[in-house]
């Protein structure tokens, strides 16, 4: 199973997206998963009220601060991003599910596989 799917998975078993993307990521950290997902809980739904960064995306940067020691992580944040919305079609929570105009561009599952997706190639990881 990839990384992708294995934070699809994380999701469906009542994860939110920031903390199924840490997770399926934890490994190419030495921060505890415990601690990754207490560090993640409060990024779900955009910070709780769709206004903000998608959680997926959060995690996905989390990750790279992680793994880069802070060193450059603002310059691979921006790639991050870029790629994901690239993938996604925006990076805010309520544009991404279409609160305001009724149109969803990404569902949750889908902004996961992206987030994961966008952090491999930028860093390219290999992780799938």
């Amino acid at each position: 199973m990839t990384r992708e799917e294995k934070a699809v998975q994380y999701k469906h078993e009542g994860y939110n997206c920031c903390q199924a993307v840490v997770k399926a990521m934890s490994d190419l950290t030495e921060v505890e998963e415990d601690t990754l997902l207490k560090m993640s809980s409060g990024f779900a739904v955009g910070m709780g009220c769709m206004e903000a960064t998608c959680g997926s995306l959060v995690g996905a940067t989390m990750i790279a601060g992680l793994v880069k020691e802070g060193n450059g992580t603002v310059m691979t944040a921006r790639e991050i991003l870029n790629k994901f919305q690239e993938y996604s079609g925006a990076t805010v929570c309520k544009d991404l599910k279409g609160r305001d105009t009724g149109v969803v561009l990404c569902d949750c599952d889908s902004c996961v596989r992206n987030a994961v997706r966008a952090l491999d190639e930028v860093m390219e990881l290999a992780v799938r």
